[in-house]
């Protein structure tokens, strides 16, 4: 017959596996550790001293250094952001006034005009968009989307 393995294990099971301990053994708890030697103080932490304060210190000193470099990085990806949304805008105020050419001839100059009515409408927005910071930016585009419905 085969040997039978546990499901986490990759032993066989061995007579001393499965035989109980003898009825003579004898179990003694070890030392509380309050007895162990370790120097605590409780009111150490609440006078101000020890190494509570110290940790709490530097928990602070590197959230602060993490939190201004994640701010520093937001910034600059969201300025490369905008740079991006203002050259798209740009191209896009370009390539209606393009195609407004080619209306006037297949559909007539009132629809040519229409298109460039909303490529003057698009540059302004690039404009605004450049000379404004971030924070402002972001706040009109949530102004302009809730009116908007979806």
């Amino acid at each position: 017959k085969g040997r039978v393995m546990a499901e986490n294990d990759l032993q066989p099971i061995s007579d001393g596996d499965i035989t109980p301990p003898p009825a003579d053994t004898t179990f003694t708890p070890s030392e509380p550790l309050k007895n162990a030697g370790v120097d605590f103080d409780p009111a150490d932490g609440a006078t101000g001293g020890g190494k509570t304060e110290q940790v709490k210190q530097t928990v602070k000193d590197y959230s602060f250094k993490y939190g201004t470099q994640a701010t520093d990085k937001i910034r600059t990806l969201a300025d490369t952001g905008k740079e991006r949304a203002v050259g798209g805008l740009d191209q896009l105020s370009q390539m209606i006034n393009d195609a407004a050419g080619q209306v006037d001839e297949k559909l007539g100059a009132q629809y040519g005009e229409y298109a460039r009515t909303a490529a003057g409408a698009v540059s302004p927005l690039s404009e605004q968009t450049m000379g404004t910071g971030v924070p402002p930016t972001l706040d009109d585009a949530r102004e302009r989307a809730r009116p908007t419905p979806r």
